[in-house]
C-alpha cells in the first residue's frame, strides 16, 4: 500500500496543477471495501513495477449494486496512474480485464469508482487547470494512451467555471420569490450534528438515491456508506454553505453542496497530514478560504425539479459566497448531455472547462470459451 500511493508521487513530480488525495483517506477507503457490511463492490488494487522502480498503478473494481442495477458485467479501472510508457499502461488494463474477465465480466470501463462519490473520469482537456480535491487531474499522455490500446468513449463529464457576481442575477431572484410564495418552499440550514449524526444524514441520502438513479452508472448508497460519507466530509463543511430546501410539509426536496476548494492547501500538504498537513487545511478551512468554491453536487427531488429549486440555491449561496470573499466557483464534473443541468448556469455566463472521458473496451473471449 505505500508503494501504491508512492507511485503518484513519481508520476507528478513537479506538476503544479496536480492535487493529491490525502494518504490516510485511500488508505481507509481499502479498509473500508474489506469490512463484512460493504459486500456490493469487489476491489483490487494493483501496483506496477520495473524492477524495483514504481512505475504504475490501477485499481480493479466490481460494482455488483451497480451491475444488477443496469444488468451489466461491467469491470471498472480506479485510480489509474503511469508513467509515459505505453508498455506500462498495457500493463495495468491487461491486468484489469484478466481479473475482471476472471469474475465473469464482459466489459471494462473507467476510470470509475466504488461509488459516485469517488472520483471518475479521465481528463482530456485543460490540462493546465489546477485540479481539485473532488476530480481526477492527470497528465495530457493519459488519453493518447487509452486510445492507442482500444479503449473508446462510453461517456463524458463537463465542468462548469463561473465568476460570482455582486448580485443575485434578476431571472433566480424572481424565480426563487416565486418558489417561496407560489410553491411553499423555503432554505434551511442544518447544524453538522444534524446532518452527520440527526435526522438530516438519511434524509440527505433517500433524495440522493431518487433523483440521481437515472444518471449513468449509479447505484444507490447503502446506510453504512451513507453514514461513511457523512463522517468523512460534514466536519470539512461550512454548513452556511450547504443549503437545503424544504417544502411546506417538511419533505426535503432539494440540496446543495458546496465548500471553499482546499486544493492550494492539499498541495502544500503533499497528501500527508504529517507533520505540517493538517496546519495548510485548518487554515484554509478555518481563517484564509482560496479565492474559489467547489460546488461539489446538486439535487432536487424528481417530481421537483424544474419548480425553482435551483434558484433558491443561487438566491441563498451567491450572497454568502460574496460574504467570504469567493471570487469564482467550479462544479463537479456533469454529463455531458444532462442538458437541464447545464443550462441552469447561462444567467452566469458560465465557461466549461474540464472535459473528462469514461473509456471502455469490451474483454474478449478466446475461441470456444463459454460465456
Amino acid at each position: 500500500m505505500n508503494d501504491f500511493l508512492n507511485v503518484t508521487d513519481v508520476v507528478y513530480a513537479g506538476c503544479k496543477q496536480y492535487v493529491p488525495d490525502m494518504r490516510s483517506d485511500v488508505r481507509a477507503m481499502f479498509e473500508a471495501t474489506g469490512d463484512a457490511s460493504q459486500r456490493t463492490s469487489v476491489v483490487q488494487p494493483f501496483v506496477a513495477y520495473r524492477g524495483k522502480e514504481l512505475v504504475g498503478r490501477v485499481v480493479g473494481v466490481v460494482n455488483k449494486k451497480a451491475n444488477n442495477t443496469w444488468k451489466t458485467r461491467n469491470v471498472r479501472f480506479s485510480m489509474i496512474e503511469f508513467i509515459d510508457d505505453l508498455e506500462v499502461s498495457k500493463a495495468l488494463l491487461d491486468t484489469v480485464e484478466a481479473w475482471g474477465k476472471a469474475q465473469g465480466m464482459d466489459k471494462m470501463q473507467g476510470p470509475m469508482g466504488v461509488t459516485d462519490f469517488d472520483k471518475e473520469g479521465m481528463l482530456v482537456e485543460d490540462f493546465e487547470l489546477r485540479g481539485s480535491m473532488t476530480a481526477y487531474y492527470n497528465l495530457d499522455y493519459y488519453p493518447k494512451h487509452m486510445e492507442q490500446l482500444g479503449l473508446v468513449k462510453e461517456v463524458d463529464w463537463l465542468q462548469i467555471r463561473i465568476n460570482i457576481p455582486e448580485e443575485v442575477p434578476a431571472r433566480y431572484a424572481r424565480t426563487a420569490q416565486y418558489a417561496r410564495e407560489q410553491m411553499g418552499l423555503k432554505v434551511v440550514k442544518a447544524t453538522r450534528k444534524e446532518v452527520q449524526r440527526g435526522a438530516y444524514g438519511p434524509k440527505i441520502f433517500k433524495l440522493l438515491n431518487e433523483a440521481y438513479a437515472p444518471i449513468f452508472g449509479f447505484s444507490a448508497f447503502s446506510d453504512t456508506q451513507a453514514q461513511k460519507f457523512l463522517d468523512q466530509y460534514v466536519p470539512l463543511f461550512k454548513m452556511d454553505m450547504v443549503p437545503l430546501v424544504e417544502n411546506d410539509k417538511g419533505e426535503l426536496v432539494g440540496i446543495a453542496v458546496t465548500m471553499p476548494s482546499l486544493s492550494e492547501a492539499l498541495q502544500k500538504s503533499r497528501g500527508r497530514l504529517w507533520p505540517t498537513g493538517w496546519w495548510h487545511l485548518l487554515k484554509s478551512l478555518k481563517w484564509k478560504h482560496e479565492d474559489n468554491t467547489e460546488m461539489l453536487l446538486v439535487a432536487v427531488r424528481p417530481d421537483y425539479q424544474g419548480l425553482g429549486v435551483n434558484a433558491l440555491f443561487f438566491d441563498d449561496l451567491i450572497p454568502i459566497y460574496n460574504k467570504y470573499g469567493i471570487k469564482w466557483a467550479e462544479t463537479g464534473p456533469q454529463l455531458e448531455d444532462n442538458v437541464r443541468e447545464l443550462t441552469q448556469w447561462k444567467p452566469l455566463h458560465p465557461q466549461t472547462v474540464k472535459r473528462r472521458r469514461c473509456w471502455m473496451k469490451e474483454i474478449s473471449r478466446r475461441e470456444g470459451e463459454k460465456e
